[in-house]
């Protein structure tokens, strides 16, 4: 079997898959978000504004954070600098930067709401958008695979030599696995701020090691700065979990 296909041909137009799968799964996880917020009674006349901040927000320190870790690529290709087509989307730096533009736009949409209630609602919508992203996103894009592997999962793909493990494929089943265990602690537990620290204390340990084991080289900047943003999204978890309260 050949790689998966990178981009679609309609005559002189080119869809990339990549940012096709990317799209519907943000779109997926905005509508599961505002169900969740309505659902807990919450406004959502202005989820919207909210939604397109963080989204705006994630690309742009994604971006940021790929080719700063990629520099010296870039410095020499700034025609490259745009090319989202190619992938190069750091997951970490978008997080990086979307966490404190969502902050502060809870507090000014929502200004009555507990801010771990609020994450409550939206970390599962987030984590079920993560996975489809991961099965549909880089999946299809350039150089979307890990480590060489002579197994019998091993996948070809656009750009490397060789079969490679199939992580975007392992990561959406660890994220759906996450977002599921997620689901079942919300219905078991009246604890608020609980179900985010949870998520996010597993989500981070198991994308850091997947950036360790299967994804990264311990030499490439890049690499060891996912593993310490895993590390310190864990701990992020962490702090909410002791912040945690009874409903």
């Amino acid at each position: 079997m050949g790689p998966f296909p990178t981009q679609l041909h309609f005559g002189p137009i080119h869809l990339y898959l990549y940012g096709m799968g990317l799209g519907l799964a943000a779109t997926v996880a905005y509508y599961y978000a505002k169900a969740r917020l309505e659902k807990a009674h919450v406004r959502t006349a202005q989820f919207w504004l909210f939604s397109t901040g963080i989204i705006l927000a994630g690309l742009v320190g994604a971006r940021l954070a790929h080719l700063a870790t990629n520099w010296s690529f870039y410095n020499h290709h700034p025609g490259q600098w745009f090319a989202l087509w190619n992938g190069g989307l750091a997951s970490f730096g978008g997080i990086a930067l979307a966490i404190p533009v969502g902050i502060l736009m809870q507090r000014r949409l929502w200004p009555s709401l507990s801010s771990l209630a609020f994450l409550d609602r939206l970390i599962p919508a987030l984590l079920l958008g993560w996975a489809l992203g991961r099965f549909l996103g880089p999946q299809f894009m350039y150089a979307g695979g890990g480590h060489l592997t002579h197994q019998w999962f091993g996948f070809y793909y656009h750009g490397q030599v060789g079969k490679r493990v199939p992580v975007p494929i392992l990561q959406g089943l660890e994220d759906t696995a996450i977002w599921l265990g997620a689901l079942g602690l919300e219905v078991r537990s009246r604890r608020v701020g609980l179900v985010s620290g949870v998520a996010l204390v597993l989500w981070g340990l198991v994308r850091s090691a997947d950036e360790y084991f299967l994804l990264g080289q311990n030499s490439h900047s890049g690499s060891i700065g996912v593993q310490i943003a895993g590390v310190i999204l864990s701990l992020v978890g962490v702090a909410l979990l002791l912040r945690s309260r009874k409903n």
